[in-house]
């Protein structure tokens, strides 16, 4: 049995992806797996131990059709993207059965269950979904380290949904006698990451790393795999940290936090004013005021922190 899977773009799409993917493996164990997608997805997906095959796609037509032509027969073609583009790879792709996500056929439910019930749909199976997983290199596994927090002030889907740097440093610094600190972040997040790191060398706070844009996409999840804690706006490394049960305090804004929240972390807690304006779903704030992450203040994540945290009086 040979299966193409076609992956969400975004890290926390593709992390999400994982229960529905587990789900078409449970039928077909013996299955080998090409996974096809943005670098982002492929990186994250590599060290799957189904996985045959794995090819980056771009966004050039000429070089999806040439893809789709050298990547061969096969029984079985999953989509978990819905656009245009994704159509296009679906028609050229050789396949015996070829199935595609949709966000309107799907539109209801955390975003793990929607891609669930397209693969519960697509084989006329009625399978639950899991627990988010992502697989490791095994050099990778190594002893987890003794109290290290992880700060993640970035978010890809944009401005709205990000958190101030300003107050991430205020909770860095509150918890920096009981925690190492990890600063995390994407190349476009540098300058949040300095910004933090600035304020907690003006607090005289020294036991911090900045990672920020200093990361593979496998070394991201390793070192979030090993965190104590995890303090982090909705983000792909939100998801990352769900797949590993790591404690989380998750800060969110514009977007559903029933759709997108950690799935099934029981160790996982929700930051959130409850506006009317909410949730606008804009990738920035539409009436100016960005009140639904402004309000939020260090204080309040500092209280959702001592609920999960060992450290009681943090």
């Amino acid at each position: 049995m040979k299966i193409a899977i076609e992956l969400p773009t975004w890290l926390g799409d593709c992390v999400m992806a994982t229960p529905a993917i587990d789900n078409i493996i449970s039928i077909y164990p013996d299955a080998k797996i090409t996974f096809l997608g943005s670098l982002v997805a492929i990186e994250a997906m590599k060290y799957h131990p189904q996985v045959d095959r794995i090819v980056v796609l771009d966004k050039s037509y000429l070089s999806l059709y040439k893809i789709a032509k050298e990547l061969g027969v096969f029984d079985m073609f999953f989509s978990f993207r819905s656009s245009s583009r994704s159509k296009i790879l679906k028609f050229w792709v050789s396949a015996q059965q070829k199935f595609q996500f949709s966000k309107y056929q799907y539109a209801h439910g955390h975003q793990v269950e929607k891609y669930n019930n397209f693969v519960n749909g697509s084989l006329q199976v009625e399978n639950k979904p899991g627990l988010l997983k992502l697989h490791q290199q095994s050099s990778q596994l190594s002893k987890k380290p003794h109290h290290v927090l992880g700060i993640n002030p970035g978010a890809s889907y944009g401005s709205a949904k990000r958190w101030y740097p300003e107050k991430f440093a205020k909770v860095a610094e509150s918890l920096s006698k009981h925690y190492d600190i990890v600063i995390f972040g994407g190349p476009g997040e540098m300058d949040m990451a300095w910004d933090i790191e600035q304020a907690l060398i003006k607090a005289k706070v020294d036991n911090y790393q900045n990672l920020a844009g200093k990361t593979t996409i496998p070394e991201l999840i390793n070192h979030i795999s090993k965190l104590s804690l995890f303090v982090t706006g909705d983000s792909g490394p939100m998801h990352v940290a769900a797949a590993f049960q790591v404690p989380t305090v998750a800060i969110f804004g514009p977007t559903k936090d029933k759709e997108t929240s950690q799935w099934m972390n029981s160790k996982s807690q929700i930051v959130k004013q409850h506006l009317d304006c909410q949730p606008c779903m804009k990738r920035t704030c539409p009436l100016s005021h960005h009140r639904c992450m402004r309000l939020i203040k260090s204080s309040d994540v500092l209280k959702f922190v001592k609920t999960i945290s060992r450290f009681k009086s943090a």
